[in-house]
């Protein structure tokens, strides 16, 4: 019975833990506003030095800022890659989407990473919105 009671017990517990463990944290809302987290769909989109990860804010259809996550990229070369994301803003989604954003010289990997990753967070975004 002891048994029984010990099993039932690390059941609910292990229950309880996956129930507040959070899900997957991609796709966000904050009042009106949208939050798009490439860290874990484009986790195969390789910098320079790693994964660059980037949160989208999209409202009423429209992108209204990208910022870049941490990554493992160099400060000078994140610093001149990531000036390309205000390139997003105001756009609506699908023609951010669309867009043919060019790599920032000196910072090539970098800024195509960066790229990659906003199309693949707008096109997560409209699939699940």
């Amino acid at each position: 019975m002891q048994k029984v009671k010990t099993i039932i017990g690390a059941v609910a517990m292990a229950m309880f833990m996956m129930s507040a463990m959070p899900g997957d944290q991609t796709l966000t809302r904050e009042g009106n506003t949208t939050i798009i987290n490439t860290q874990t769909i484009g986790k195969s989109i390789q910098g320079y030095a790693g994964p660059t990860p980037v949160k989208i804010y999209i409202e009423k259809n429209k992108v209204v800022k990208v910022e870049a996550l941490r990554s493992q990229e160099g400060p000078k070369y994140m610093a001149k890659a990531k000036k390309l994301l205000l390139k997003y803003e105001g756009k609506t989604v699908s023609k951010a989407k669309k867009m043919q954003v060019d790599a920032v010289t000196g910072a090539t990997f970098t800024s195509d990473a960066l790229v990659k990753n906003v199309q693949k967070g707008l096109e997560y975004y409209e699939k699940n919105k």
